[in-house]
């Protein structure tokens, strides 16, 4: 049996990269170093800005890296690859067309999670370029769910939280998240997706109740079983 070995693809950004690795090792079942996921990680720091590329840059070029990023990992001796950003996902089944070893879909794979738990309505936590191009309305659409995204002036204050704050290695602000949680409950959502890692980063920082369903919990859960290893019960 050929050994698995996880690839994570990160950088996107670092600190995220990081907090995702500490989950994948936080959640797995393991009392020795040796049964531990084998792991090698590419934090490509250098990568475009996956919104900016998207909505008016160079995407193409952006996924061109991705691609790089993918087969480096895949050269590596990776068996599943892992890309801990949202946005990034924009080009996910382009990718997976590219390189031989399954992607590990974060959006689809974190939809499928809510669908299980027969929500019904959701909103959606996450970049401009994540929000515009409907990475994570596609995935609902297709499993009944009704998305939900913020009206502008709540999702300046999402996108102040990631950019201003938790990019520049900031904690992020209590008071902004608590005008976002005052929304999503107003619109009737029954929870919501924390859709953008550095939003991960800030439920790391601060904890945030079951309503929130962190996509990068259900990526690095499905990293571990896709690997063939066991999750630790929580």
């Amino acid at each position: 049996m050929t050994e698995q070995r996880l690839g994570i693809l990160g950088g996107m950004g670092p600190q995220a990269t990081q907090d995702f690795y500490q989950r994948i090792l936080d959640r797995t079942d393991a009392s020795c170093d040796q049964e531990h996921l084998p792991t090698l990680i590419w934090s490509d720091t250098s990568m475009p800005d996956r919104t900016a590329a998207i909505l008016g840059g160079d995407a193409e070029g952006c996924y061109r890296r991705l691609l790089e990023g993918a087969r480096l990992l895949e050269r590596g001796g990776c068996t599943v690859l892992a890309i801990p950003c949202n946005t990034s996902h924009y080009f996910a089944d382009r990718l997976q067309g590219e390189i031989s070893i399954p992607l590990i879909h974060m959006p689809r794979e974190t939809v499928g999670v809510l669908a299980a738990a027969g929500q019904k309505k959701v909103g959606i936590l996450a970049t401009d370029g994540t929000v515009q191009t409907g990475i994570y309305q596609k995935e609902c659409g297709a499993r009944g769910i009704e998305a939900a995204a913020p009206p502008p002036e709540v999702q300046k204050l999402v996108m102040s939280i990631i950019y201003d704050e938790i990019k520049r290695g900031e904690k992020g602000s209590r008071e902004k998240f608590a005008v976002i949680d005052k929304w999503l409950r107003a619109a009737g959502c029954g929870g919501a997706i924390l859709a953008c890692t550095e939003l991960s980063v800030y439920r790391t920082y601060h904890g945030l109740p079951d309503y929130y369903l962190d996509a990068m919990d259900v990526l690095a859960e499905k990293c571990i079983t896709a690997c063939g290893y066991k999750l630790r019960m929580v």
